[in-house]
């Protein structure tokens, strides 16, 4: 039985276990849980029964139900260990791991959805003060990781050398997501040279929002193709 993926196009952390997926070579079904329709999918019974913290993705192989991308990503490199997606030597692992985390953590956790909806519906912010918000957090991180990779000798074609793993895997969707803001990102011309070479590799190229089966209302100039 193929292991399934519970995904909603344009969340970023699914979009990072699909492209971890591909890159593995691992056939997947994949069942979209829309987090807008009929309240947000994630919130009915069902899905909260499989996955208590109502978000996406969540991975069931028939036996083991995991949640949190990173933690999936993990097993997924330790289940089927080819090609790798951390560096051999323990602090490259630690130095891969901490650029992945000031994406996931600190980047993703204050500008995904269900906090922008509570910054408008509940704090009652407009919407331009939203989007506000959710640029700023976005440039602070890039801006965080340019300084970093724009001078690191272990940063080849990726961030790793010159082959992609756990850090680029995270870097790409927030890529996406900068360019859906219509943010200007010619500051960051390391990360951008980087997203190019991924975007150049059909397991990125398919893992990519317009090439999901739920994918809907997307903006050309914000969604690149290679």
């Amino acid at each position: 039985m193929k292991p399934k993926l519970y995904s909603f196009w344009r969340s970023s952390a699914a979009f990072r276990v699909r492209i971890a997926l591909n890159l593995k070579g691992m056939d997947y079904q994949l069942i979209p849980v829309h987090l807008r329709k009929n309240g947000g999918e994630h919130l009915s019974d069902e899905y909260s029964n499989k996955n208590p913290n109502q978000l996406v993705p969540l991975f069931d192989d028939g036996k083991n139900s995991l949640h949190q991308s990173i933690a999936i990503i993990e097993y997924l490199n330790e289940i089927q260990t080819e090609p790798p997606l951390l560096p051999i030597s323990a602090i490259d692992r630690a130095w891969v791991r901490a650029l992945s985390m000031d994406i996931a953590s600190d980047i993703h956790p204050i500008d995904n959805l269900r906090v922008l909806r509570y910054l408008e519906k509940q704090i009652g912010i407009s919407s331009e003060a939203k989007d506000t918000w959710y640029q700023h957090w976005i440039e602070v991180g890039l801006t965080s990781l340019e300084k970093r990779l724009s001078v690191d000798a272990r940063v080849g074609r990726f961030i790793f050398g010159n082959q992609p793993g756990l850090a680029d895997i995270c870097l790409v969707p927030q890529i996406f997501n900068a360019l859906s803001s219509k943010m200007d990102l010619n500051p960051y011309p390391a990360l951008m040279k980087i997203f190019d070479e991924c975007m150049k590799l059909p397991a990125f190229i398919n893992a990519s929002w317009e090439k999901q089966i739920d994918a809907e209302g997307l903006n050309p100039a914000a969604t690149p193709k290679k």
